[in-house]
């Protein structure tokens, strides 16, 4: 009796991992699309310098180190093609900061992030390349009063 339920199991066994099987099976045909999708890292060189506060008092100065973040391979591309144009929206955003205590704030970083965002989106989308940024990084940011 015992030998007979070995041999049942033993036919059986096959049949039960099929359907893990299969769905492993699938697992692996979604994952190209998966793969579309990447997190590409663009650092804009050199770091950007330019002068900040308001007009009429004493000259400060923002340096800020930026990267972008994309999650399309083909968007490299893009961002390098019209980069003379981005640098020029993001030094013409950073100018025009005048209040000091706010850029130097969290919130003021991060507002500044998503208006860097919403520019160099703006020029990608003006272009015509279907592309877009996902993140503005500051590698680094240092304001001198």
């Amino acid at each position: 009796m015992s030998l007979f339920r070995l041999l049942v199991l033993t036919c059986l066994l096959p049949l039960a991992t099929t359907p893990a099987m299969a769905a492993s099976d699938n697992d692996e045909e979604e994952s190209p699309a998966e793969e579309a999708r990447i997190t590409d890292y663009i650092e804009l060189e050199p770091d950007f310098v330019t002068n900040v506060g308001a007009p009429d008092q004493q000259m400060k100065y923002l340096k800020a180190a930026v990267t972008l973040r994309a999650s399309q391979t083909t968007t490299r591309a893009a961002v390098e093609s019209h980069m003379p144009r981005l640098r020029h929206e993001l030094v013409m955003l950073f100018g025009e900061q005048t209040d000091l205590d706010l850029l130097t704030s969290n919130e003021g970083k991060q507002a500044l992030k998503e208006a860097a965002i919403q520019r160099i989106n703006a020029v990608l989308e003006q272009q015509q390349t279907g592309e877009q940024i996902d993140d503005v990084v500051f590698t680094t940011f240092v304001v001198q009063r």
